[in-house]
C-alpha cells in the first residue's frame, strides 16, 4: 500500500534513496532531474546567500558509456516510482544527449516519448570555430496512455498578425480564423485563451547576474522554466520529484504552485541552501518538511568532501564563509565583530592530530588579518598544539574545538 510523504529533503546518494521511496511504496505525479550534463568540467564555486564554496565535479573517468550507464541505473528507479499517470522530463545538454535519448527510449518505450523541447537561450556559449552552443534539451516522457497535461495552465499570448482573419463572437471574444487547406474545415482560435508553447522555448531566459533569485550555482535553472514544467504535467496536491535537487528550483516552486514534493541531493551544503531558500518563501523545517539523511556521526563527516566538510563546519557555527579570491588570509571562515563579540577567524581541518605548527600558522594569519580571537575546528589535537595556544599572549585568543563536541552541541561561542 502507498504512503503519502510529507515534504521531504533528503541528503544522500540518490540511488538509495530511491530505494527507499520505492520500498516505502511512494509514487509521484512528476519527476524533473537536471543531472552533471557530462561536460567533464570542474567547478569551485561561491554560491548561495551566505556565499558558501561548493566544488561541483562534472567528471566521469571511463567516458560517456559510464556515464550513462551510471544514468541509467538512476532512471530505472525512477521509472519505478512514477504513477501510470506520471510524466517524466530530464534536463541535458549536448554532451550527452543523443546518448541518453536511446537510455530512455529503452526505459520508458519508444512510444512514450512526447517532446524534445529545446530551451533556448542568448547567454554563454561562445565561440569563434564553430556555431554558438545556445541551447539546453529537455526530453519529455509518459509512462502511460492516460498522463496529466494542463495545456490550459501554460498557454501563452497569441500574437496578432497583419494577415490574419480576426472576428469577434457573439460573447464578444475575439479569435482568429483559419481554414485547414486539407480537410476545407474552418478553425478558431481565441485570443483570450492563448496558445501551447511550441516545443522551442525562447521566452524565458537564462538567469542573469542581476536577479534576485541567482545563487551562483553554476546549473541554476530559472524558476519559470520549472514553473511551466509543473504546472503543464500536475495539479495541485500532486507529488513533485527532483532526484539532482541542487540549489532547489524545483522544490521552491512546487512548494510555492501547491504541489507536495521530494528533493534528493548528495551534498549537505546543497540541502542547507535549499532549507534557507524554503524558509524565504514561508516553508518552514518541520512543519512544512523534513529533512532525512543529513551527517550526525563523526565517521560520516570524515567521508565529507572538503569543501562540504567545510561548510558543515562553518554552518554548524552559524558563521560566515570566506569568500574565495578575497583578502581572507587564509581562513575559512569568520565571525562580524558585534556588540557582544570581537571580529574572530575559523579554520577548518578535516583531519585529526592537529599539531604545534597548524596553531603557529593561523596565529600568524589571525594578526595579518587583525582578528582579536580565533578557532581552529577539527577531529583532534596533539598535545604540543594544546600548549601552543596557552602559550600565546596579548590581546589574541584561540580557542580548538573538536568537531565530536561540535556535533554533540557542546561548544559555546
Amino acid at each position: 500500500m502507498s504512503s503519502e510523504p510529507v515534504n521531504r529533503l533528503i541528503c544522500g546518494d540518490n540511488l538509495k534513496a530511491l530505494d527507499d521511496l520505492i520500498k516505502e511504496g511512494i509514487k509521484v505525479d512528476l519527476i524533473y532531474l537536471d543531472p552533471p550534463f557530462f561536460s567533464n568540467r570542474h567547478y569551485e564555486v561561491i554560491w548561495g546567500d551566505e556565499a558558501e564554496v561548493r566544488s561541483f565535479k562534472d567528471r566521469w573517468e571511463g567516458g560517456i558509456n559510464v556515464y550513462i550507464e551510471w544514468m541509467r541505473e538512476r532512471v530505472s528507479k525512477m521509472y519505478q516510482v512514477l504513477k501510470d499517470t506520471g510524466s517524466f522530463y530530464l534536463h541535458c545538454d549536448w554532451h550527452a544527449s543523443h546518448y541518453l535519448k536511446v537510455m530512455l527510449d529503452e526505459i520508458f518505450g519508444y512510444r512514450n516519448f512526447k517532446n524534445e523541447i529545446v530551451w533556448c537561450y542568448e547567454t554563454a556559449g561562445k565561440s569563434k570555430r564553430h556555431f554558438s552552443r545556445k541551447h539546453d534539451v529537455i526530453f519529455f516522457y509518459t509512462v502511460g496512455d492516460n498522463w496529466i497535461f494542463n495545456a490550459s495552465a501554460v498557454s501563452i499570448p497569441r500574437k496578432r498578425g497583419k494577415h490574419m482573419r480576426i472576428g469577434i463572437d457573439q460573447d464578444g471574444r475575439e479569435y482568429e480564423e483559419k481554414k485547414d487547406r486539407r480537410t476545407e474545415k474552418v478553425y478558431r482560435w481565441y485570443f483570450d485563451e492563448g496558445r501551447l508553447p511550441f516545443d522551442y522555448w525562447t521566452d524565458i531566459p537564462f538567469i542573469n547576474r542581476e536577479e534576485a533569485q541567482r545563487l551562483g550555482y553554476p546549473t541554476q535553472k530559472p524558476e519559470l522554466l520549472l514553473e511551466r514544467i509543473i504546472k503543464a504535467s500536475s495539479n495541485e496536491g500532486d507529488i513533485i520529484l527532483d532526484p539532482f535537487c541542487g540549489c532547489g528550483s524545483c522544490n521552491v516552486v512546487a512548494q510555492r504552485l501547491g504541489r507536495k514534493w521530494i528533493g534528493i541531493d548528495i551534498s549537505p551544503t546543497a540541502i542547507t541552501l535549499i532549507t534557507k531558500r524554503l524558509e524565504k518563501i514561508g516553508a518552514i523545517k518541520n512543519k512544512y518538511f523534513d529533512i532525512v539523511g543529513m551527517p550526525t556521526t563523526l565517521s560520516e563527516l570524515k567521508a565529507l568532501e572538503p569543501f562540504e566538510f567545510q561548510n558543515w563546519v562553518i554552518n554548524e557555527m552559524k558563521a560566515k564563509q570566506s569568500k574565495k579570491l578575497t583578502s581572507d588570509y587564509g581562513l575559512d571562515g569568520y565571525y562580524d565583530k558585534t556588540i557582544f563579540t570581537e571580529r574572530a577567524g575559523i579554520q577548518v581541518k578535516q583531519s585529526e592530530n592537529i599539531g604545534r605548527n597548524i596553531v603557529d600558522n593561523f596565529e600568524t594569519a589571525l594578526t595579518r588579518g587583525k582578528f582579536k580571537k580565533g578557532f581552529i575546528v577539527a577531529f583532534g589535537f596533539t598535545k604540543g598544539a594544546y600548549e601552543e595556544v596557552a602559550r600565546i599572549r596579548g590581546d589574541l585568543d584561540i580557542s580548538l574545538i573538536k568537531i565530536e563536541d561540535l556535533l554533540l552541541g557542546k561548544v559555546k561561542i
